[in-house]
């Protein structure tokens, strides 16, 4: 039987490892920029910290969720999403009593949801996100905003606006389910079965649901907006002015609600118009009341996720290529068998100097090794061997011109290195 990789997973493969890596140094780059530390969870959590924190009526819980039993019968989940454990680790290591805010980021996260895998949507895929927490007002919220879009644009991605949502709070929300409520029953046998379960439990949860009948009900729903507290309301001012205050495109959408259930006031998507159509790339909002629902103090919080899988897609999409790396800056080719040792201690000695060095593993011919290294795209080649090696000297050749000098082999670290930084 050939092995295959499971199904909804994908391989990164060394050739696309640099793309990886950009990515994932501007991420990097920009939340230390806004004074973000990283945070690393396990992949897999209780199964309990998911269905009280993101909530056991959303299609996560209900339907996406890698759960199991371990070998000492408690009930183990992998990871659906990321906020919930960074607010488990915040709680069992007190990082509350810190100094506020707690500002947190996680990269290259792992998470995990059994859906039907799609163009762009993998079973397994990777999460950057920010988390912060202890901030009550809207400029928490337009951090984290402006931080993603500053990232995308980093990378090149254009034609980017911001929708956001207020979905009120524990105050306000209850008069807005009524009202919600109230439209929904002249509509409710219209509704798909899941959603006839959720119109009594979490009516709000109607807004987000994927089956088109629920859609186009959702449509003609009324607006939490009419229905948000002077405190919400004037959240979602302040946050309205902030962005603006900075030229950001937004947009005020009152369908977003987001698909968990921990979500309060502020909900946005990082929207992007392509040839296919509009596009969210990213999700996230405020969950004041998720800490102390896991078991904290009351503290609010803010952040998002962004797939990394879905970055890549629309990079290829637009042709937006990683800048060029270099894999290697010397080959160190050998000549004979004589060669082959001054060959390895030349390459090791370069390592130990910083600079990026191979030679050869295959015992090629001299020509063989020139193409290899020619594929490498390697900038310069010291070949070891031959009347050179017996006068203790080396050849360097300079692949784009062809030019060539013998140098001494005992000054040949030094030299090489001289030469790569005068050409640099």
């Amino acid at each position: 039987m050939h092995i295959q990789s499971p199904k909804g997973t994908r391989d990164m493969l060394p050739k696309d490892s640099f793309l990886w890596q950009w990515i994932e140094h501007t991420m990097r780059k920009e939340a230390a920029l806004a004074s973000y530390l990283e945070i690393r969870t396990p992949v897999f959590e209780y199964t309990e910290l998911f269905e009280r924190g993101v909530g056991d009526t959303t299609d996560i819980v209900q339907k996406e969720m890698y759960t199991f039993l371990d070998k000492g019968d408690r009930s183990i989940t992998l990871k659906p999403e990321g906020t919930a454990g960074a607010v488990r680790a915040l709680i069992e290591n007190k990082l509350y009593a810190e100094p506020l805010p707690v500002k947190m980021y996680y990269l290259n996260n792992p998470i995990f949801r059994y859906e039907n895998p799609q163009h762009g949507r993998l079973r397994e895929h990777h999460q950057f996100g920010m988390e912060c927490f202890g901030v009550k007002g809207p400029t928490a919220d337009a951090e984290v905003i402006m931080t993603v879009l500053r990232i995308l644009n980093q990378l090149g991605l254009r034609n980017l606006s911001v929708k956001i949502n207020s979905i009120g709070c524990p105050v306000c929300r209850p008069s807005y389910h009524e009202a919600l409520r109230a439209y929904l029953k002249a509509h409710f046998d219209e509704l798909c079965p899941q959603c006839k379960e959720r119109y009594d439990r979490n009516p709000l949860r109607v807004l987000d649901c994927k089956e088109k009948s629920c859609q186009v009900i959702a449509r003609n729903a009324p607006s939490i907006l009419d229905h948000l507290c002077e405190e919400c309301d004037t959240h979602f001012e302040g946050l309205q002015q902030l962005l603006n205050a900075r030229q950001v495109p937004i947009s005020i959408d009152p369908q977003i609600v987001r698909g968990l259930d921990y979500y309060t006031k502020t909900v946005f998507e990082i929207i992007m118009q392509s040839p296919r159509g509009e596009m969210a790339l990213c999700g996230g909002g405020r969950y004041d009341g998720l800490v102390k629902e896991i078991g904290g103090p009351d503290m609010p919080g803010v952040g998002f996720g962004i797939g990394t899988e879905r970055i890549i897609l629309e990079l290829q999409n637009q042709g937006i290529e990683a800048p060029t790396r270099e894999i290697t800056t010397v080959f160190i080719a050998s000549l004979g068998e004589e060669g082959r040792m001054p060959a390895y201690q030349l390459c090791m000695d370069l390592r130990v100097a910083g600079i990026k060095a191979d030679f050869d593993h295959m015992n090629r011919s001299l020509k063989a090794q020139f193409r290899y290294a020619d594929k490498l795209g390697v900038p310069y080649m010291v070949i070891a061997g031959g009347d050179e090696l017996q006068r203790g000297t080396v050849k360097i050749k300079e692949m784009k011109t062809g030019d060539e000098k013998e140098i001494p082999l005992a000054e040949a670290v030094s030299t090489i290195k001289a030469i790569i930084t005068q050409d640099q």
